[in-house]
């Protein structure tokens, strides 16, 4: 589990990230040492999970063959979104220099397709 400008550019660095569980074999990860986000590239998977301090989908992301971050769906707070803050899925999609799209809202596909991997939503 790598960090932003390492391990796709073949740099080895310590891991700031601990496998914490999976669901549907993607690996959950929790931060060590302070460490909130998810990796923007990956070691050895296409995609990790996040979740929130009780234990509910927080944010999937997904990571391309070269172990780059590649799309990102997320739970949360969005006010470009949802002004009012409440939590509401969203993605996000990044080129290889880490820039993002802004948060666009899920499709019902995205949910469809994703909704295994979406623990303690009501969606």
């Amino acid at each position: 589990m790598g960090g932003r400008g390492t391990f796709a550019a073949g740099n080895i660095v310590a891991y700031t990230y601990k496998t914490i569980g999976t669901i549907e074999g993607v690996k959950i990860l929790e931060g060590i040492g302070g460490k909130h986000s998810l990796p923007e590239e990956a070691h050895s998977s296409s995609a990790y999970i996040k979740l929130d301090k009780n234990g509910n989908f927080y944010e999937l992301r997904l990571y391309d063959k070269d172990h780059y971050l590649y799309f990102e769906l997320a739970y949360h707070p969005e006010p470009s979104i949802d002004p009012s803050r409440k939590p509401v899925l969203h993605y996000h999609t990044y080129d290889r220099h880490f820039n993002r799209t802004k948060a666009m809202k899920a499709t019902k596909a995205m949910i469809k397709h994703f909704k295994k991997y979406l623990r303690g939503l009501i969606i």
